[in-house]
């Protein structure tokens, strides 16, 4: 029997570990792109990709930049995905020299959609579970299925009583 809590497997991300992490990927993803190791563009997959993408896009002197908007949670429950928002149909093509930046591959749903419509699009992540990582082709860290990933900007500072005791 499991009494673990969901939060008690967490890994808890910082805004500094974030940046670290992110900043590794692009230097992995740097002089990889087709067009002599350049790429064309950095797509985001909303929310999560957002700050990793702008971090890559930054250390990789990328200016064109555009977002993708897939929903695939309602709250923490997995539901069918779906894109809401798509990126500029001409920058994007077939997804040739565009780098598609999320925070985390989870189930590989999200990731498998968006490879769909952009097949030679390159999937970056910073964060892999293993039921994902067939769906990117670069990721900095991986992390166990059962793992909940505690991201910065769902996170909010309060006191939590200690494990043990009320002193």
């Amino acid at each position: 029997m499991n009494d673990r809590l969901p939060h008690e497997k967490g890994f808890h991300v910082s805004w500094d570990q974030i940046h670290r992490d992110a900043r590794a990927l692009a230097w992995r993803l740097d002089g990889k792109g087709p067009h002599n190791g350049s790429w064309k563009a950095v797509v985001a997959i909303t929310r999560g990709g957002m700050a990793p993408a702008m971090i890559v896009a930054r250390e990789l002197d990328i200016r064109t930049v555009d977002t993708i908007s897939v929903k695939s949670y309602d709250h923490q429950s997995r539901s069918e995905a779906k894109v809401l928002k798509a990126p500029d149909a001409e920058m994007m093509g077939d997804g040739e020299g565009i780098l598609v930046v999320d925070d985390l591959v989870d189930s590989g749903k999200t990731l498998e959609l968006v490879r769909k419509l952009y097949p030679k699009a390159h999937f970056a992540t910073v964060y892999a579970k293993p039921s994902g990582e067939p769906q990117v082709d670069t990721f900095i860290t991986g992390v166990s299925q059962d793992t909940w990933i505690f991201f910065p900007w769902d996170m909010a500072l309060q006191y939590v009583e200690p494990y043990r005791g009320k002193d």
